[in-house]
C-alpha cells in the first residue's frame, strides 16, 4: 500500500535498542538512567527511569511522520497545558538549550513526562468511572478549542472521516463472515455519515481515548489519572472524538447500552451534544470498532513481527462483532438520548 494515508503505518519504527535510548537521554538531556522498550504502532517508545527515580517517555519518531505533524503534537500539548493545567496529560521536557526536540542519526527524538496510573484495560469498571472518562474527554476537547496548526488536516487513517478507505485493506480480515458484517457498517457510513460529515462541528481533537491510553488511579479506579499518547491528534468531528472514546468503555461483561449512556452522559454535562451528533454516534462507534478490527488485521498481515498488534482469536473476534451490533441496537440509542436529555 503506497497511499500516503497508510504510509506511516507501513514504515517500520526506528531500530533503537534500550542501551542506545539511554545513551541518547544522557547525551541530549543529561539524564542518566535505564530505558525499557514499550510497544508502539509507529514510533519507538521507551520508558526511561532516571538514576534519581524520575520517569519519562522517550520517543523516536517514525521516519514517515512529517516534522510538521510531530510539531503539531508538541504544540497541542502545550496548548492544553496553557488552557487547562489540571488535565493529566504529558508535558514536554525541554533540552538544556530550551529546544523541545532533537535529531539523532536522522531520527527526531523528544522526551515527555511519565504519567503513573493503571491502564483502563486492567482496571475494574464502574458507572462512575465511565462518567469520569466522558468528562475527561470533554475537558480535553474544550482545552483544544482554538488550537490551529498547518498540519491539522493531514489525512490520518485512524480519523473516522476516512472510514470508507477500510475497504482497501478489508481482505486481510478473516473470516469472511466478519468481512460481511464490517461491509454493512461501511455501507451505512457511506449513506448516513459521509453526506453530513462536512457540516459536523469540527476542531483539532485527541482522537485516541482507548483502554491503553486512559489511566486511572489504582486505589480509586473511578478517577482518571492520565490521558497519554497524542500521536493521533487531528482535525476531525467532535462526535468522532467521542465515538473513539466510547469504544474504550465497552468492556467484557458490561452492558453496552448502559456503558454508552454513562460515558456520553459524563461528556454531555460538560460539552452538550447536538441532535445531529447524537443521531450518528452509535454508527460512528461501530465504525471505530470496525476500524480497529480491520487495521489490526491488516497491520498484523503486513508487519507480523511487530508485537503491538497480535492475531485476533476467534472468541475475541466474536466479542467485537457482537459489540458492533450492540452499539447500533435501539436500546443503545435510547440510553444515549436519555443521557443527553432528549427523551
Amino acid at each position: 500500500m503506497d497511499d500516503a494515508i497508510f504510509t506511516v503505518m507501513t514504515v517500520p519504527a526506528p531500530a533503537v535498542s534500550p542501551a542506545q535510548a539511554a545513551a541518547v537521554a544522557q547525551a541530549e538531556w543529561g539524564i542518566a538512567g535505564a530505558a525499557r522498550l514499550l510497544t508502539g504502532e509507529r514510533d519507538s517508545n521507551f520508558r526511561l527511569t532516571a538514576d534519581d527515580g524520575r520517569e519519562f517517555v522517550l520517543k523516536f519518531a517514525n521516519p514517515a511522520e512529517t516534522p510538521e505533524v510531530v510539531d503539531m503534537q508538541i504544540r497541542a500539548l502545550a496548548h492544553i497545558a496553557a488552557r487547562d493545567p489540571g488535565l493529566p496529560v504529558p508535558r514536554m521536557i525541554a533540552l538544556p538549550d530550551g529546544r523541545i526536540e532533537t535529531v539523532v542519526d536522522g531520527v527526531r527524538v523528544r522526551l515527555l513526562s511519565w504519567l503513573p496510573g493503571l491502564p483502563l484495560r486492567d482496571a475494574p469498571r464502574s458507572a462512575a468511572q465511565r462518567v469520569a472518562c466522558g468528562a475527561a474527554l470533554a475537558r480535553l476537547g474544550l482545552a483544544l478549542q482554538g488550537f490551529a496548526h498547518p498540519a491539522s488536516a493531514t489525512p490520518l487513517i485512524w480519523d473516522l472521516t476516512h472510514t470508507a478507505r477500510l475497504r482497501e485493506v478489508l481482505d486481510t480480515l478473516e473470516p469472511a463472515e466478519a468481512r460481511a458484517e464490517i461491509t454493512a457498517v461501511l455501507d451505512a457510513f457511506d449513506t448516513e455519515v459521509a453526506p453530513i460529515r462536512p457540516r459536523l462541528r469540527s476542531q483539532v481533537l485527541y482522537n485516541d481515548m482507548n483502554v491503553g491510553n486512559t489511566l486511572v488511579q489504582p486505589d480509586a479506579p473511578e478517577v482518571v489519572a492520565g490521558i497519554i499518547d497524542f500521536g493521533d491528534v487531528v482535525e476531525t468531528a467532535v462526535v468522532i472524538d467521542l465515538a473513539v472514546g466510547a469504544t474504550s468503555q465497552l468492556a467484557h461483561g458490561v452492558d453496552v447500552a448502559a456503558a454508552m449512556g454513562d460515558f456520553v452522559g459524563g461528556y454531555h454535562r460538560l460539552r452538550p451534544l447536538l441532535a445531529e451528533e447524537v443521531a450518528v454516534l452509535p454508527l460512528l462507534t461501530a465504525c471505530r470498532l470496525s476500524m480497529s478490527l480491520v487495521l489490526q488485521a491488516w497491520h498484523r498481515a503486513t508487519h507480523p513481527h511487530n508485537p503491538h498488534y497480535r492475531s485476533i482469536p476467534a472468541t475475541e473476534m466474536q466479542r467485537r462483532l457482537a459489540a458492533i451490533a450492540a452499539v447500533q441496537a435501539p436500546e443503545t440509542m435510547t440510553a444515549i438520548r436519555r443521557a443527553c436529555g432528549l427523551d
